[in-house]
Formats: C-alpha cells, structure tokens, sequence
C-alpha cells in the first residue's frame, strides 16, 4: 500500500483503478477496510483512493487531537501525493465530517459528496458531554467501551444476522490506541455547524440515512435534505448506522449511480 508522510507520521491509503476519482473516508474506530466491497466494484469504472484517518487503520497519530481541519489536510495531501485534482468524496460517519471540512478549505477540488450516515451539524450540549464521557471511559477501559460501542451502531434487529461482520470490527478497533480514539473524539466535539456551507456549495450532495440509525439526528433529517441547492436522498427504514454491511446491495448501488452522475462516466 503506497502511504505519505504527514508532519513527520506516516498516513497509510490505496488507489485502485482508473478515471475520474472517488474517495472513500471511514469512520470512527474504523479503517479504509471497510470499503473493501465498494472498492472492488466501484474500481471497475473509476479511480477510487481510500485513506486511513490519522490514528486508524495503518496510518499514525498526528496530534494530540484530529479536528476534522487536519484531517481534511491531510487527505488534501494524500491527494497530492496521488496526482489527484478532484474528486468525489464519500465519508460514512466521521469521514463525512471530514469530508464538510475539506469542502470548507478545499472547495474547487470537490464535484460532489456523500454523506454515509452523516450529518451536517455540529454537537448539541448534551452530544459534547457525552463525548467528554466517552473520553473518560476510553482513560479507563478502552475495551469494554469498543465491546459495547461497535454492536450500538447496527439496527438491534440485524445484530444477531451481522455477529461475524461485528466482531471483526471490534477486533480491528482494539488495535486502535487510546490516544488515537481520544483524538478524534476531540476532534468531533470540537467541529463546527456547517448547514450554511452546505447551502452555498455548487456541487450535489448525496445523503443515506437509516432510520434505525441511534447516531443520527433524526429529527433533523428534513431540514438536511433541504440545505443543499442539489440534494439526493437514500433513506433506509430498517437499517442503523452501517448501512454499508447492513445493506450493501442498496447503498454499493446508490453510490456507484451517483458517482457515475457527478463523475461523468
């Protein structure tokens, strides 16, 4: 895997295929791993980059905490590196917080985004102090919360269908170092509301959203659809927030359509 060197740390991502370029951005206690299906599919028709954060997967921690700002730098110079001018960005959950911050410092480089389980808006009190919890439980016991956490984030009902696919995730998060998982955690209590950017941006904007989703402001989704001046919607009722596992053959085809308006090809 080809990788970049970023303040001195060492930021691991692929590219597979050719074309116009999509980028994949995972999120949190995740990897570019989990991309895997979508890469081999989505590969046949374009180049697709998908990029460990700072702190997961292979790429190293870079500060004591990854606002999304220096995430999006960083995947601006992984860019870079790959000769890439622009793109189409798709980030499930964290990664579509970076992806709002790289459309906010890198605009001219962006033909479109998807939001994959994510959202617009900044924390509400009550979400900023449960991330200061969540720091404190990852001080404490980094692996009781990842037990606890990983399964949080599927529909209860498709737990039991999905135990393998959990379990290999909570396998791949406990490699993830406390420190890393604190950076992040920061960085996400830290980032701003960008509903007013979304409604300036030119470019279209993809959301999915599953209804069974406990991350997701649900009621909200309403007033997202409608910030951006060219907005799509997947709207999954039975599904949480791993839409990419839990319905793959719904969500793999809803961006490979998307990428192949934007993208042109």
């Amino acid at each position: 895997m080809p990788a970049i060197t970023y303040n001195n740390h060492s930021i691991n991502y692929t590219s597979e295929g050719t074309g116009r370029c999509l980028v994949l951005l995972h999120g949190y206690t995740e990897s570019l791993k989990i991309w895997k299906k979508f890469d081999e599919v989505l590969s046949r028709t374009f180049r697709v980059i998908t990029i460990d954060l700072p702190g997961f997967g292979r790429s190293e921690c870079v500060a004591e905490v990854h606002t999304m700002e220096l995430m999006a730098d960083v995947v601006r110079e992984v860019l870079r590196n790959a000769n890439v001018d622009q793109c189409l960005m798709v980030g499930h959950s964290m990664g579509g917080f970076v992806t709002l911050a790289f459309a906010r410092k890198y605009p001219d480089m962006l033909l479109g985004m998807c939001l994959f389980h994510s959202h617009p808006f900044e924390d509400t009190p009550e979400a900023k102090t449960n991330r200061e919890r969540t720091i404190a439980i990852l001080r404490e016991n980094r692996q009781n919360y990842i037990y606890q956490f990983i399964p949080s984030l599927f529909a209860p009902e498709l737990r039991e269908r999905h135990a393998a696919a959990i379990e290999k995730l909570v396998k791949q998060a406990s490699e993830i170092t406390v420190e890393s998982l604190i950076a992040a955690t920061e960085g996400m209590k830290l980032r701003p509301d960008s509903s007013e950017l979304m409604k300036m941006l030119d470019i279209p904007v993809l959301f999915i959203v599953g209804m069974k989703d406990s991350r997701a402001p649900l009621d909200r989704i309403g007033e997202m659809l409608l910030l951006p001046k060219h907005s799509e919607s997947l709207i999954l009722k039975e599904i949480g927030h791993m839409g990419y596992i839990e319905a793959f053959h719904d969500t793999m085809p809803a961006v490979w359509c998307f990428a192949k308006k934007v993208l042109g090809k």
